[in-house]
């Protein structure tokens, strides 16, 4: 019982898939790569599918042939990476689409998978992925008579509404795609909210359905409780944790809970970081070890089985901040220990 409990909330997931497909002007996809942000595509994918959902995006053919064995026939997976080398037994038998990001990968897909299909990727200005507008120009005449399923590009700077770059990109994918017989794609989470100017034939939410920034609207999908393992009193001076990092500067209680590193919980988050029991906010204590971390509970008078990480009272935007990063990297690190229950089925 020394697991904490993560909790995903497919109904709060469906309903962020609802909201930002009734602000799309167009088809609205779902980006469930790296396992959908670490909460399960063979939970969330199927989900989606009875939705509605007909189109998903993953990073790697490997994230698509699971997606695949998750949905059955049917949807079309879009593969982000494209057509690497070895790709090709893997591409076919799980029915995927890669996006070509390349002349190179143009080429390995007609000759291994001739007729089999495909989508574009093209750089619009994030220089990542995709074909340049040199590259597309000589290749454009070549791609659109195979019939690509998609041409698409990303923007870099769609989560700051006036950033410059958004109006470049757009203008960029409008020059390289304008009069093209095929379906396009621009925009992500933050492309959906830029308006309707970036939505074109179909949306590609990712972190806007995990209940993360920069979709503000979002309703919270993961809560975080953590078993309390022990607690003792601790006397003024004595230390707690690795390294004699914290030293009481008078009696207080403290617990030592069920999670750590390992888990993915980054040990940076230790100096600003409060848990929570009940309504009672509890700052965490010394170091973050690989297993175990250690919690003030003075102000708790009867300390709970578990303390809440992540929940009502704070999402994974909030325990970004507290070390400089995004949501999407504390909810992609959540680790593999915790034990996982889905709600909303």
């Amino acid at each position: 019982m020394a697991q904490a409990q993560l909790t995903i909330d497919l109904d709060a997931i469906r309903a962020n898939w609802r909201a930002l497909d009734a602000l799309s002007d167009c088809e609205t996809g779902a980006v469930v790569k790296a396992d959908s942000y670490g909460l399960g595509a063979d939970r969330v994918a199927p989900m989606l599918a009875r939705e509605g959902v007909r189109r998903f995006f993953t990073a790697t053919v490997e994230e698509g042939a699971a997606v695949r064995k998750a949905l059955g026939k049917g949807p079309e997976i879009n593969v982000f990476g494209g057509h690497m080398a070895g790709d090709a037994k893997l591409i076919k038998a799980a029915g995927l689409t890669p996006m070509l990001n390349s002349i190179d990968q143009m080429l390995r897909h007609v000759e291994a998978l001739p007729g089999h299909a495909f989508g574009i990727q093209l750089d619009s200005g994030m220089n990542r992925l995709g074909m340049e507008a040199e590259e597309w120009a000589a290749l454009r005449e070549l791609a659109m008579k195979q019939k690509p399923r998609l041409i698409m590009s990303h923007l870099a700077c769609a989560d700051e509404p006036n950033h410059g770059m958004n109006a470049h990109q757009l203008r960029t994918f409008r020059e390289m795609t304008d009069g093209l017989d095929a379906p396009r794609s621009l925009s992500a989470t933050g492309g959906i909210l830029l308006g309707k100017n970036y939505h074109f034939d179909v949306t590609r939410p990712g972190i806007g359905l995990y209940g993360a920034m920069p979709f503000r609207d979002a309703q919270r999908v993961v809560s975080l409780h953590i078993p309390v393992i022990q607690t003792r009193e601790v006397k003024t001076g004595e230390s707690v944790g690795y390294a004699n990092h914290f030293v009481a500067r008078s009696p207080m209680k403290v617990a030592t809970i069920s999670a750590g590193y390992a888990d993915g919980l980054h040990r940076a988050l230790a100096p600003k970081t409060y848990l929570w029991a009940g309504e009672t906010r509890c700052k965490l204590l010394g170091r973050i070890s690989m297993d175990l971390i250690t919690v003030d509970v003075t102000a708790v008078e009867n300390v709970p089985e578990t303390l809440e990480l992540l929940g009502s009272h704070q999402g994974v935007d909030q325990l970004a901040n507290h070390i400089d990063t995004i949501g999407y990297e504390i909810l992609t690190a959540l680790g593999g220990r915790y034990t996982r229950s889905y709600t909303g089925e």
